[in-house]
């Protein structure tokens, strides 16, 4: 029978490197819990509407990414999430969550993008989100940018930089979009066809290109940053003034717009240069329209998502040693009439918080003594637990320890286990 593979671009994460993961996932709990944000998991199939209003219907992700079908049963267009802000607000509005007052949120779980795989850019990707909705205050934007700023710092990643831009308010951009068709008309025999095809319907995405033979005409296009108001310039310095307050250094890019219709105000991305193209880490800005999009209320809100792979990756590139689960003993059982005592114990213990993982038998049985202190030797456990014969017929069990204090071993009661819990964890 044909041998069957996963799909091109969506990994599987095994043993032992899913331990990164749950590291990664802890890490990311304790600082969410500092921040006082709460977890929110909405569906990862959504209706194709969500999208094409939220995202945006000109968007490389709603033109040419998303994994959308038909549900067979009533024929409701739906699609694998490509981002999980859409879905975040829409559960928002759908429960009116912010009915007595803002909420602060956050998520992991799986996204889908149909693209070409390369390192760090896969068709299914994880995402690590933060949103805070029904805060229009520009302090909302620097916490956001802090959180994610102390969280990939106690993650260990280094050499990583911030960049800002702010897209103002609608009328400011939509004044902005209008000088940037008069420009780019000018030289639209310098445009590539993306940006021949973005002109007339979303030409602030041109300022996003990266064809190394447009940099030179994109540098010279009109900057938002000019057709900005008071206002808009007041909550953008605001912000930058609590970052530096904080001691976070940044800096201002006026090209920097995201790759979203739904942004607004500020917008920021955490970049390394040591994944190649695919180094942005984190990014994302505030979004006060999307709640009318989608049919809420107005509500303002800011986010941010990460994307979890690239930055594990980043940690490995830069030295990282990884995360290996700790284990504190190994059962070794030489013969089935052990299995039932040993058993027994092993249940004892781990009740306790003592992490034991238990020789199990294979088709060739259960293996030698030698054969079984080999297993105990790789599992990388702190000690061996021998439920052997003679230790049986004594009601003890032999402790040996594998790591520190190579060599020393004493024996313990079988049958109370419990009464040496403490030695075995004083010992770690």
């Amino acid at each position: 029978m044909e041998k069957l593979f996963a799909v091109k671009g969506m990994n599987d994460i095994l043993p032992p490197d899913s331990a990164r993961w749950e590291w990664f996932e802890d890490q990311v709990r304790r600082q969410m819990e500092r921040c006082a944000y709460r977890n929110i998991r909405t569906p990862i199939v959504e209706p194709t509407a969500l999208f094409v209003r939220g995202t945006g219907e000109t968007t490389d992700i709603v033109e040419k990414e998303m994994y959308s079908f038909d549900d067979r049963l009533n024929g409701e267009a739906l699609t694998l999430r490509p981002e999980n802000t859409p879905g975040v607000v829409r559960a928002a509005i759908e429960h009116n969550l912010t009915y007595d007052g803002g909420k602060r949120l956050y998520y992991m779980g799986p996204m889908f993008r149909h693209e070409r795989p390369q390192r760090g850019r896969y068709r299914q990707f994880y995402q690590l989100g933060a949103e805070a909705l029904g805060f229009a205050g520009p302090e909302l934007d620097a916490e956001l940018m802090l959180l994610a700023y102390q969280l990939l710092s106690d993650l260990g990643v280094r050499s990583m930089r911030i960049e800002l831009n702010s897209l103002g308010i609608p009328s400011e951009r939509h004044a902005h979009r209008a000088a940037l068709i008069v420009y780019f008309e000018k030289h639209v025999d310098l445009l590539d066809e993306d940006a021949r095809r973005r002109l007339r319907t979303n030409p602030l995405r041109i300022l996003d290109t990266k064809n190394p033979a447009m940099q030179d005409l994109v540098h010279q296009a009109p900057q938002l940053l000019d057709f900005l108001g008071e206002h808009s310039l007041k909550h953008f310095d605001t912000v930058k003034k609590l970052l530096s307050a904080c001691g976070v250094q940044w800096t201002v890019n006026p090209r920097l717009v995201r790759g979203l219709d739904y942004y607004s105000h500020t917008v920021f991305e955490f970049i390394t240069d040591e994944l190649g193209a695919q180094g942005t880490l984190c990014g994302g800005g505030r979004y006060d329209g999307l709640f009318e999009l989608l049919g809420g209320k107005p509500t303002p809100a800011v986010g941010w998502g990460m994307g979890v792979e690239r930055v594990l990756e980043l940690l490995k590139a830069q030295g990282h040693v990884g995360v290996v689960p700790n284990l504190d003993a190994y059962a070794i059982i030489p013969d089935e009439v052990g299995l039932s005592d040993a058993m027994q114990c092993l249940q004892v213990l781990r009740s306790q918080g003592i992490s034991v993982q238990m020789h199990a038998s294979t088709a060739d049985g259960r293996g030698s003594i030698k054969s079984q202190f080999k297993r105990a030797n790789a599992s990388g456990a702190r000690f061996a637990l021998i439920f052997g014969a003679d230790e049986r017929a004594q009601g003890l069990v032999t402790i040996k320890a594998l790591r520190d204090g190579l060599g020393i071993q004493f024996a313990e009661s079988l049958h109370q286990p419990a009464q040496w819990v403490k030695r075995l964890q004083s010992a770690a």
